[in-house]
Protein backbone atom coordinates (compact mmCIF):
# COMPACT_ATOMS: atom_id res chain seq x y z
CA UNK A 1 0.00 0.00 0.00
CA UNK A 2 1.21 3.23 -0.91
CA UNK A 3 2.61 5.85 1.87
CA UNK A 4 -0.33 8.44 0.04
CA UNK A 5 -3.10 6.34 0.58
CA UNK A 6 -2.38 4.89 3.92
CA UNK A 7 -1.95 8.36 4.94
CA UNK A 8 -5.56 9.14 3.65
CA UNK A 9 -6.92 6.06 5.48
CA UNK A 10 -5.40 7.43 8.90
CA UNK A 11 -7.13 10.33 8.29
CA UNK A 12 -10.41 8.69 7.46
CA UNK A 13 -10.04 6.94 10.84
CA UNK A 14 -9.47 9.71 12.95
CA UNK A 15 -12.13 11.77 11.42
CA UNK A 16 -14.38 8.81 12.31
CA UNK A 17 -12.80 8.45 15.82
CA UNK A 18 -13.55 12.10 16.44
CA UNK A 19 -16.54 12.39 15.21
CA UNK A 20 -17.89 9.49 17.66
CA UNK A 21 -16.23 11.04 20.54
CA UNK A 22 -18.44 14.03 19.74
CA UNK A 23 -21.20 11.96 20.28
CA UNK A 24 -20.59 11.60 23.75
CA UNK A 25 -20.68 15.13 24.28
CA UNK A 26 -25.02 15.09 23.12
CA UNK A 27 -27.72 13.80 24.03
CA UNK A 28 -30.50 11.88 22.48
CA UNK A 29 -33.83 13.93 22.03
CA UNK A 30 -37.32 12.30 22.32
CA UNK A 31 -39.07 13.66 19.92
CA UNK A 32 -43.06 14.78 20.87
CA UNK A 33 -45.74 12.21 19.19
CA UNK A 34 -46.23 12.57 15.86
CA UNK A 35 -49.05 14.49 14.50
CA UNK A 36 -51.25 11.62 11.98
CA UNK A 37 -54.20 13.95 10.96
CA UNK A 38 -55.02 16.60 9.24
CA UNK A 39 -52.60 18.52 6.48
CA UNK A 40 -53.31 19.51 3.12
CA UNK A 41 -55.14 17.16 0.46
CA UNK A 42 -52.56 15.38 -1.41
CA UNK A 43 -53.63 16.68 -4.31
CA UNK A 44 -53.22 20.03 -3.61
CA UNK A 45 -49.73 19.21 -1.69
CA UNK A 46 -48.84 17.38 -5.34
CA UNK A 47 -49.86 20.36 -6.70
CA UNK A 48 -47.35 22.66 -4.97
CA UNK A 49 -44.24 20.47 -4.31
CA UNK A 50 -41.06 21.84 -5.54
CA UNK A 51 -37.80 22.52 -5.31
CA UNK A 52 -36.43 25.53 -3.66
CA UNK A 53 -32.66 26.47 -2.61
CA UNK A 54 -33.44 29.80 -0.55
CA UNK A 55 -33.99 29.72 3.38
CA UNK A 56 -35.16 31.16 6.25
CA UNK A 57 -32.85 30.64 9.35
CA UNK A 58 -35.43 29.90 11.52
CA UNK A 59 -35.32 26.50 12.99
CA UNK A 60 -38.26 24.06 12.52
CA UNK A 61 -40.22 23.82 15.92
CA UNK A 62 -39.91 20.15 17.50
CA UNK A 63 -42.91 19.34 16.87
CA UNK A 64 -42.79 19.88 13.12
CA UNK A 65 -39.46 18.29 12.97
CA UNK A 66 -41.35 15.18 14.47
CA UNK A 67 -43.82 15.41 12.49
CA UNK A 68 -41.81 15.85 9.13
CA UNK A 69 -39.60 12.60 10.18
CA UNK A 70 -42.46 10.36 10.41
CA UNK A 71 -44.06 11.70 7.69
CA UNK A 72 -40.29 10.36 5.57
CA UNK A 73 -40.35 7.07 7.40
CA UNK A 74 -41.93 6.85 10.51
CA UNK A 75 -43.33 3.94 11.67
CA UNK A 76 -47.08 3.90 10.54
CA UNK A 77 -48.65 0.26 11.55
CA UNK A 78 -47.21 -0.38 15.19
CA UNK A 79 -48.20 -3.83 14.82
CA UNK A 80 -45.81 -5.06 12.32
CA UNK A 81 -43.19 -2.13 12.69
CA UNK A 82 -43.96 -0.83 8.97
CA UNK A 83 -43.11 2.62 7.46
CA UNK A 84 -44.70 5.21 6.04
CA UNK A 85 -42.16 4.98 3.19
CA UNK A 86 -41.80 1.52 1.26
CA UNK A 87 -38.34 -0.79 0.82
CA UNK A 88 -37.57 -3.98 -0.77
CA UNK A 89 -38.10 -6.83 1.30
CA UNK A 90 -39.00 -4.42 4.11
CA UNK A 91 -35.38 -4.50 4.67
CA UNK A 92 -35.85 -0.92 5.93
CA UNK A 93 -31.84 -0.25 5.24
CA UNK A 94 -32.07 3.50 4.68
CA UNK A 95 -31.10 5.84 7.85
CA UNK A 96 -31.86 9.00 8.26
CA UNK A 97 -29.55 11.32 9.68
CA UNK A 98 -30.62 14.93 10.87
CA UNK A 99 -28.02 17.76 10.83
CA UNK A 100 -29.01 20.46 12.94
CA UNK A 101 -26.65 23.69 13.96
CA UNK A 102 -25.98 22.19 17.00
CA UNK A 103 -25.47 18.87 15.96
CA UNK A 104 -25.94 15.33 13.95
CA UNK A 105 -28.53 12.88 14.74
CA UNK A 106 -29.81 9.74 13.31
CA UNK A 107 -33.82 9.06 12.89
CA UNK A 108 -34.82 6.08 15.33
CA UNK A 109 -38.14 5.67 13.71
CA UNK A 110 -39.23 2.51 15.64
CA UNK A 111 -38.60 4.29 19.42
CA UNK A 112 -39.70 7.49 17.34
CA UNK A 113 -36.38 9.88 18.43
CA UNK A 114 -33.18 11.52 17.59
CA UNK A 115 -29.77 9.28 18.59
CA UNK A 116 -26.67 11.71 18.98
CA UNK A 117 -24.56 11.23 16.54
CA UNK A 118 -21.73 14.43 16.31
CA UNK A 119 -22.16 17.68 18.30
CA UNK A 120 -21.17 20.44 16.44
CA UNK A 121 -22.93 22.29 13.43
CA UNK A 122 -22.01 19.32 9.97
CA UNK A 123 -24.52 21.32 7.94
CA UNK A 124 -21.84 22.49 5.40
CA UNK A 125 -20.47 19.00 4.56
CA UNK A 126 -24.22 17.56 3.93
CA UNK A 127 -23.61 19.26 0.43
CA UNK A 128 -21.02 21.28 -2.19
CA UNK A 129 -23.67 24.30 -2.62
CA UNK A 130 -23.23 27.11 -0.54
CA UNK A 131 -26.97 27.10 0.90
CA UNK A 132 -26.56 24.13 2.88
CA UNK A 133 -24.44 25.70 5.62
CA UNK A 134 -27.25 27.65 6.32
CA UNK A 135 -30.59 25.82 6.01
CA UNK A 136 -32.00 24.93 9.04
CA UNK A 137 -32.11 21.31 8.81
CA UNK A 138 -30.64 19.03 6.21
CA UNK A 139 -31.00 15.18 6.26
CA UNK A 140 -28.96 12.68 4.93
CA UNK A 141 -29.66 9.37 3.31
CA UNK A 142 -27.52 6.39 4.26
CA UNK A 143 -27.75 2.85 3.36
CA UNK A 144 -26.71 0.13 4.80
CA UNK A 145 -26.25 -2.73 2.98
CA UNK A 146 -25.86 -5.18 5.63
CA UNK A 147 -29.74 -5.21 5.83
CA UNK A 148 -30.09 -6.07 2.61
CA UNK A 149 -30.34 -9.96 2.97
CA UNK A 150 -31.11 -12.19 0.41
CA UNK A 151 -29.40 -10.05 -2.61
CA UNK A 152 -26.40 -10.06 -3.98
CA UNK A 153 -24.21 -7.01 -3.82
CA UNK A 154 -24.12 -4.85 -6.95
CA UNK A 155 -26.37 -3.27 -9.69
CA UNK A 156 -29.35 -4.82 -8.29
CA UNK A 157 -28.34 -3.31 -4.43
CA UNK A 158 -27.61 -0.05 -5.75
CA UNK A 159 -30.80 0.31 -8.07
CA UNK A 160 -33.43 -1.15 -5.08
CA UNK A 161 -31.17 1.32 -2.19
CA UNK A 162 -31.88 4.47 -4.63
CA UNK A 163 -35.84 3.75 -5.39
CA UNK A 164 -36.27 3.59 -1.04
CA UNK A 165 -34.48 6.81 -0.70
CA UNK A 166 -36.29 8.06 -3.83
CA UNK A 167 -39.99 7.34 -1.59
CA UNK A 168 -38.53 8.88 1.67
CA UNK A 169 -37.53 12.22 -0.40
CA UNK A 170 -40.88 12.53 -1.65
CA UNK A 171 -42.59 11.92 1.16
CA UNK A 172 -40.73 15.02 2.64
CA UNK A 173 -41.11 17.04 -0.36
CA UNK A 174 -44.95 16.52 0.25
CA UNK A 175 -44.88 17.40 3.73
CA UNK A 176 -43.26 20.31 2.99
CA UNK A 177 -45.18 21.08 0.69
CA UNK A 178 -48.42 20.86 2.95
CA UNK A 179 -46.50 22.70 5.73
CA UNK A 180 -45.10 25.68 3.76
CA UNK A 181 -41.90 24.34 4.04
CA UNK A 182 -39.21 25.10 1.33
CA UNK A 183 -37.09 21.78 0.56
CA UNK A 184 -34.47 20.29 -2.19
CA UNK A 185 -33.16 16.87 -2.65
CA UNK A 186 -29.37 16.68 -3.48
CA UNK A 187 -26.57 14.49 -4.32
CA UNK A 188 -24.08 17.73 -4.61
CA UNK A 189 -21.66 16.36 -1.50
CA UNK A 190 -18.61 14.56 -0.71
CA UNK A 191 -18.59 11.19 0.53
CA UNK A 192 -14.74 11.10 1.93
CA UNK A 193 -15.81 14.09 3.89
CA UNK A 194 -19.31 13.23 4.94
CA UNK A 195 -19.50 9.41 5.84
CA UNK A 196 -16.60 9.90 8.33
CA UNK A 197 -18.24 12.79 10.29
CA UNK A 198 -21.11 11.01 10.28
CA UNK A 199 -19.40 7.62 11.81
CA UNK A 200 -20.41 5.23 8.97
CA UNK A 201 -19.16 1.81 8.45
CA UNK A 202 -17.70 0.41 5.01
CA UNK A 203 -21.40 -1.17 4.77
CA UNK A 204 -22.96 2.37 5.23
CA UNK A 205 -23.36 4.66 1.70
CA UNK A 206 -24.38 8.11 1.36
CA UNK A 207 -27.10 7.97 -1.42
CA UNK A 208 -28.81 11.50 -1.24
CA UNK A 209 -29.05 14.56 0.77
CA UNK A 210 -32.04 17.25 1.46
CA UNK A 211 -31.96 20.70 2.66
CA UNK A 212 -35.01 21.44 4.51
CA UNK A 213 -36.55 24.69 6.14
CA UNK A 214 -39.07 28.12 6.14
CA UNK A 215 -39.06 30.16 2.09
CA UNK A 216 -36.29 32.68 2.43
CA UNK A 217 -39.70 35.67 1.65
CA UNK A 218 -41.69 34.07 4.62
Amino acid sequence: MSAKRTSLLVALFLLASAAWSYAADLADIALPPPRQEGGMPLLQALKLRQSSREFAPDSLPPQVLSDLLWAAAGVNRPESGKRTAPTAKNWQEVDIYVVLPAGTYRYDAQNHLLRAVAAGDLRALTGTQDFVANAPLNLVFVVDTSRMRGLAPGDAQTLLAGADTGFISQNVYLFCASEGLATVVRASFDPDKLGPALGLSPQQRIILAQSVGYPAAR
